[in-house]
């Protein structure tokens, strides 16, 4: 597959970077994944939204409009010769010395990935909370960042069977999120997720979710909840830019789920896959 370097679309054998790029050497770098349908990069505003916002963060200078992403896009699906794909869009530090830099980044380094998708993705999954505990964000929020030794550690724990999603506790054992989801349950007809403020990621998914449940007139409640809570739901799902809704069978072989509200979403998310952000959604009537 080629793959966009610094404005070259090249082979993986010679994309490259500086050995010197602080993404590498101490981690400063974000990245978005989602999901290209027919051409339409799906919620591409808000994954871009969040990728700014995350740079700015990180005092890494990057300009691009969205129509220099978009025509990225365009040249990859083109080369590959794909009209769905699996892509990470990377913005790394760029070079710099050896040594800390506290001024701001002005030449960072973009790489961007495709890949295709496979015809056909799970839908359900078995969960597993996890006895490796999630940490805590790096700054005042969870970023889409390079440091994912947390998540590698809780993979490790489940092991490599793709069916199972291992659940997060935070430290003081309140539900946080999945290795790669976010995670929600329904409890008499009430939807409940981890509220952002136990350190968990924003997921673009998970905004949608949440946009799409306002609209569908839904209740939902975003808190602190104990693992009780998930064990008591009437359903469980989980979501990512990727693999979308995922519906948990169980957890941790207590629990026997159902999957109704997972598959209406399913049902309405498909038929909005044309979206670039979603408060579009509310254009829709």
């Amino acid at each position: 597959m080629y793959i966009y370097v610094n404005g070259e679309i090249v082979t993986p054998e010679d994309a490259k970077i500086s050995a010197f790029d602080h993404g590498f050497m101490y981690g400063l770098g974000v990245f978005e994944t989602f999901r290209i349908y027919e051409g339409h990069p799906f919620l591409v505003d808000d994954h871009f939204h969040r990728l700014h916002q995350s740079l700015n963060q990180l005092s890494i200078a990057w300009n691009w409009t969205k129509e220099d992403v978009m025509m990225v896009l365009r040249e990859l699906l083109e080369k590959n010769k794909l009209t769905n794909a699996y892509v990470r869009w990377n913005v790394s530090a760029g070079a710099g010395s050896l040594g800390l830099q506290v001024d701001p980044y002005e030449k960072p380094s973009t790489i961007v990935y495709v890949k295709p998708l496979p015809e056909k993705m799970s839908v359900t999954k078995r969960g597993v909370i996890l006895k490796t505990k999630r940490n805590t964000p790096e700054g005042n929020e969870r970023l889409k960042s390079h440091h994912y030794l947390n998540n590698i550690i809780g993979k490790r724990e489940i092991g490599s069977d793709a069916n199972v999603e291992g659940i997060f506790l935070t430290h003081d054992d309140y539900l946080a999120e999945g290795i790669v989801s976010n995670l929600f349950w329904l409890k008499n007809n009430v939807v409940y997720t981890p509220a952002v403020e136990t350190g968990i990621l924003n997921g673009v998914t998970r905004q949608f979710i949440l946009t799409l449940l306002d609209e569908l007139g839904y209740e939902y409640k975003e808190g602190f909840y104990k693992s009780n809570d998930l064990l008591e739901a009437d359903e469980a799902f989980v979501t990512n830019s990727i693999q979308e809704i995922v519906s948990l069978e169980d957890v941790d072989g207590k629990t026997n789920y159902n999957s109704a509200l997972a598959n209406e979403l399913r049902k309405h998310y498909f038929s909005l896959r044309q979206l670039s952000s979603r408060v579009e959604i509310y254009k829709k009537e």
